[in-house]
């Protein structure tokens, strides 16, 4: 009996996003704010790939399938870094004495 790639793809998919919540959820709040800036640092990588899908085929296609999924990675991770580096900034904010 085979197993479909897709059930299989789909089945890891799911399994990430619980690993991923317990993961996140676990970190102690002095531990967020590093933790922000290594998931911005993963987003900025992930801008490079997009970049290149984005930019990749002929100049004929502009709407081909990669160069659509490449732009919209973009628009993703460019929103997911500004939200980082502003949750990032209210956090330190946190820290920070008031002032009199």
């Amino acid at each position: 009996m085979e197993i479909d790639p897709f059930i299989f793809r789909l089945s890891i998919f799911i399994l990430s996003i619980f690993v991923g919540y317990y993961v996140v959820w676990s970190v102690t709040p002095s531990l967020h704010t590093p933790l922000m800036s290594v998931t911005n640092a993963i987003s900025s990588v992930i801008i490079v790939g997009a970049i290149i899908a984005a930019l990749s085929g002929s100049t004929e296609e502009v709407f081909a399938t990669s160069n659509m999924f490449g732009f919209l990675a973009i628009i993703l991770a460019a929103v997911n870094i500004f939200g980082g580096f502003l949750v990032t900034q209210r956090m330190l904010q946190m820290y920070k004495k008031k002032k009199k």
